[in-house]
């Protein structure tokens, strides 16, 4: 069973795609990025579900306060 992060401060363009990608050494299961419901935009944070609870603890130790599309990210297990 996976195990799921909360990634906060995501920019607004982010794609499923670039998130697979800046999580690149991990095994990405799920991405849901997280949209307003009126709206359709994203909302600025979206869940990651890696493969197993050792790979979200250390995506958490690496990803946490990096930075992608000049934010800095906010990872933490959702």
């Amino acid at each position: 069973m996976g195990k799921r992060l909360y990634v906060g401060n995501v920019p607004f363009d982010a794609t499923e795609d670039s998130i697979r990608e800046f999580f690149g050494e991990f095994t990405v299961e799920e991405v849901k990025i997280v949209t307003d419901k009126d709206t359709g935009r994203p909302r600025g944070f979206v869940f990651v579900e890696l493969d197993s609870e050792s790979e979200a603890q250390q995506a958490v130790a690496n990803l946490d306060g990096t930075v992608m599309g000049g934010r800095t990210l906010k990872v933490n297990e959702a």
